[in-house]
This record gives structure tokens, C-alpha cells and sequence, in this order.
């Protein structure tokens, strides 16, 4: 777009060129113009008005949303149960209702217009991380990650510390315990809880356990037990942070939610109430965004597959009833079939290694 003034500019050096015997079709190309454009110019008062392009009156679309709509999605977003959520996480629960107000896309849209795009929730808003970089999961109960981290008491000085083992496939919470003090016989306990409750004993391929380099995680109590169990034991790379990425991003997403004491615990019960409650919450109503918005514990379950088949099949009729607010496909509803953790071989992850011996072998 080419202001009045430059087009003044413009056509003065090209007359003057033109006028002193060069061609008015190659003056123009040194001007980086037309002699078309510049005809039209002069024939439509382009060289007194400028460009109406910015000041064009233009005809609303008619698969715009309309007032209503916009009302409606505001009226969404606002309900209490969406008060700290994202249109990514609104508009696949709604999904699940059977219910499909607009894209995530148009209610950012109307947020924003609405100055209500701001990052909900007590946490500041997520930065942009590499991703993870070792071990493979393809189903439920082959790659375990686990860690503890300190629960503060409202006297200054004293912790509990939540010890707490994660399903990195399906991100279920598959053991947790609150204790008084730091013990390496509290992690082997928890270690041999989760493998009964979790049917380790009848499996073929046990899963592998990661961890960082702790006292507790490394101590010869922990083990011993995991060798009974026949758990894989694994650790994070010295001086590297984000070899547990998974258990870190679960304990910040539970220090931030609303329910954990600003002050502290008054004592080990609150302690285990707070955690119980959360470890529920975030198992059976939580949306996790890393498996397509579902559960962890519908994912644990297998449930996933018909879950996103479901919400895909909404979305294709969404896009047949209004074709013309759709630009190409509906949204990616497929299941994710591989779970990485630290790959160092490359290769593993695009190839959706199979459940078996090869993958216990790349897994160690």
C-alpha cells in the first residue's frame, strides 16, 4: 500500500524520466510499479484521494457469529465451572457434554474482544520448554516416573512431604502417600503399594521407575524393593533439571490450584485430606492437555480412543451445519500412541515402538 505523499513522490520521478526519453513501461518498472497502476491512478483520483482501501465499507460475513452467539460464549466462559480454564480446556469438556458452542479459536476471539484473555489461575503464565529428552511408553503401566516434594505446615520451618508415583503414559496419579518426615522406608512402601494396585506381579514386562538423584529414591531400602518387585529402577542425568519433567509439572499444578493452603497445613491430617482430594480431582476431572484433553483416569483405562472418536464425530457435524467457518479439517482428535521420556534414540519415538521386549530393552 502506497501512501499519498510517496505516490506524488512516485509519479514526479516517473514523468521526469519519462521526459527525458525513457520508456514510461520500464520507468515505472525501476519505480516498482505498473504503467497500469499508474494510469489508474490518474484516471480515479488515485493522486488526490489516495488509497480507499483502509476506508472501504466491507459487507459482513455471512458465517460471522452472530450476537447471540458471541453472548453465548461469553455466558460459557463465564460459568464458574470455566472461571480458571482456557478455551483449550472449555471446548473439550463441553465436547464431552455433547454440546459445541464455537472453536477454541472463536472463543479467544470473543475473550479478547471482551478484554478476558488475561492467564487465568494463580500460576504465572506457561513458557515455551524444550520437550523432554530417554524411555518410551505405549500403553499404561510400562514407564513410571516418581518423586517428593514438601508440603508446607503453618509453623515456620516444618514440612510433610508427599511422596507420589505417575502413570507417564496415561499422567494417572497410581500412588501417593503424606508423611512427617522424610524416610526412605515411606518411598519403598509406596513403591510396593502402587505394584499390587496396580497388578505388577502379573506382568510379563515390569515397568520401569524414574526418578532424580535423591537420598530417599537412591537409598538401599528402595532398592531392594524395587529389585523384589522386579521394577526397573532409572535415574535423571547428573546436572540436568528437567530429566523428571512430568512429576514436576504435576506438583506445580498442585501448589497452584485453589484449594492449596496459602499459609500452610494446620497438621498431617489436613495434609493427606488436601492430597486425597487433589489426587482425585486431578485423576477423574481433570483435562490434561499432553493426552488430547481427556482424564488420566479415562486414559488408564483405555476409554480415550472412544472418548476422542466421539468428540471427532461432533466436530465433523459442527463443520457440515456452518462448512463455510471451517477452513480445512476439524481439529485433531486422535489418540497419542507413544509417551516420551528423554529420548535418546530418535528413532524410537516416531516409530511407535510395540509394547514387549524391545521396548523394556530401549525403556532401560
Amino acid at each position: 500500500m502506497i501512501g499519498l505523499e510517496d505516490r506524488h513522490t512516485m509519479v514526479r520521478h516517473i514523468e521526469t524520466a519519462h521526459a527525458g526519453g525513457a520508456r514510461l513501461r520500464l520507468a515505472c518498472e525501476v519505480a516498482g510499479i505498473t504503467v497500469r497502476t499508474l494510469q489508474r491512478w490518474k484516471a480515479h483520483d488515485g493522486l488526490v484521494v489516495g488509497d480507499r482501501r483502509p476506508g472501504a465499507v466491507r459487507p459482513t460475513p455471512a458465517h460471522a457469529l452472530s450476537i447471540e452467539e458471541r453472548e453465548r460464549i461469553l455466558a460459557v466462559a463465564n460459568e464458574p465451572r470455566f472461571a480458571d480454564m482456557p478455551p483449550a480446556r472449555i471446548v473439550p469438556m463441553l465436547a464431552d457434554e455433547g454440546v459445541y458452542v464455537a472453536s477454541e479459536s472463536s472463543f479467544g476471539r470473543v475473550l479478547r474482544a471482551h478484554g478476558q484473555t488475561r492467564h487465568r489461575g494463580r500460576a504465572k503464565a506457561p513458557r515455551q520448554s524444550r520437550p523432554p529428552t530417554t524411555h518410551v511408553a505405549t500403553a499404561p503401566r510400562q514407564l513410571w516416573c516418581w518423586d517428593m516434594t514438601y508440603l508446607p505446615a503453618e509453623v515456620a520451618g516444618r514440612w510433610f512431604y508427599l511422596y507420589l508415583i505417575l502413570d507417564v503414559y496415561s499422567r494417572k496419579i497410581v500412588g501417593f502417600e503424606v508423611h512427617d518426615r522424610d524416610d526412605a522406608d515411606h518411598a519403598a512402601h509406596l513403591v510396593k503399594r502402587t505394584a499390587l494396585a496396580e497388578n505388577i506381579h502379573a506382568m510379563a514386562a515390569k515397568p520401569v521407575l524414574h526418578g532424580d538423584n535423591g537420598a530417599t529414591l537412591k537409598a538401599t531400602t528402595v532398592l531392594a524393593m524395587l529389585h523384589w518387585l522386579g521394577v526397573k529402577p532409572s535415574y535423571s542425568r547428573p546436572r540436568v533439571s528437567d530429566d523428571n519433567a512430568f512429576v514436576e509439572s504435576l506438583f506445580r499444578t498442585a501448589k497452584y490450584r485453589p484449594e492449596f493452603p496459602s499459609k500452610g497445613f494446620a497438621d498431617l491430617t489436613a495434609a493427606r485430606t488436601w492430597a486425597a482430594h487433589f489426587v482425585y480431582w486431578y485423576n477423574h476431572e481433570h483435562r490434561h492437555s499432553g493426552i488430547r484433553y481427556v482424564s488420566p483416569a479415562q486414559r488408564h483405562a483405555g476409554q480415550d480412543d472412544k472418548i476422542l472418536a466421539a468428540r471427532h464425530v461432533l466436530y465433523v457435524q459442527a463443520r457440515e451445519r456452518n462448512p463455510r467457518r471451517w477452513s480445512c479439517n476439524t481439529r485433531d482428535w486422535s489418540p497419542i500412541d507413544t509417551v516420551t521420556l528423554n529420548p535418546e534414540r530418535e528413532i524410537a519415538v516416531p516409530t511407535g515402538i510395540k509394547p514387549g521386549a524391545e521396548n523394556q530393552r530401549l525403556a532401560a
